[in-house]
């Protein structure tokens, strides 16, 4: 019903398709600018807090256990959404002002985190224990066994998942927008706002998001095809 009416109303194509053009470019600068640094940074970030989270759960030391679980549980039980909310509205009552772009870094990190770190303590926990022997056998200690051995393998093994959620990263950075962002979704609502053309700008926001993904899942096969070579059938 909506498409036979725009089609029946030629003016309306023409304003639709110059909006559409006249808007392109503000959407990829949101992207490039915004969405794209914000997905890298968090997700380095959040690697490195996953890798000490999840050495902190296979320590042995309880102290460093029970932390590493609560953190891990209170971000995997609580939605992401909320999270930025208190970081950036919530904070602020307790005389703690976070900028929208870092607290935003700082949501994200904290939610990859808690997510990619069980991806890696699965991995690492999936390496035989032989491997350990061996290098125990070899005179490594306990970090260099880790480091030599064991990382390499479980960074075969963990890749492709870690992949997946920095795809999901991109998109979840959407929701940036709720807390000023500037990223690519926050410059479609505010372009919509001007012109109430909702639809065509989401639409049009949502093709981009494709388009990264899509180039990335592109990226993430090759490298599975890389690291495929080296495992034994």
């Amino acid at each position: 019903m909506y498409l036979s009416n725009v089609m029946a109303d030629p003016e309306r194509v023409d304003r639709l398709i110059s909006i559409a053009q006249s808007s392109l470019l503000p959407l990829v600068k949101g992207a490039l600018y915004n969405t794209i640094p914000l997905t890298i940074i968090s997700f380095i970030i959040g690697l490195i807090l996953a890798i000490a989270t999840a050495l902190a759960r296979i320590s042995g030391v309880k102290a460093l256990e029970i932390i590493a679980r609560i953190y891990v549980s209170a971000i995997r039980g609580t939605p992401l959404l909320v999270q930025l909310f208190i970081i950036f509205y919530g904070l602020p009552n307790i005389g703690i002002t976070i900028p929208s772009f870092p607290a935003a870094i700082i949501g994200f990190s904290l939610n990859v985190g808690a997510y990619a770190s069980e991806i890696i303590r699965a991995a690492i926990l999936s390496i035989p224990k032989g491997q350990w022997e061996a290098a125990y056998s070899l005179g490594m200690t306990s970090g260099q066994a880790l480091r030599r051995v064991i990382f390499p393998q479980a960074a075969r093994v963990s890749i492709p998942p870690l992949s997946n959620t920095f795809i999901s990263l991109v998109k979840d950075t959407s929701l940036a927008s709720l807390i000023l962002v500037s990223e690519m979704f926050r410059k479609a609502q505010e372009i919509a706002s001007t012109n109430y053309e909702f639809l065509l700008l989401y639409t049009e926001a949502a093709i981009i998001y494709w388009i990264i993904c899509f180039l990335l899942s592109i990226v993430q096969n090759r490298i599975e095809e890389r690291l495929n070579r080296y495992i034994a059938r």
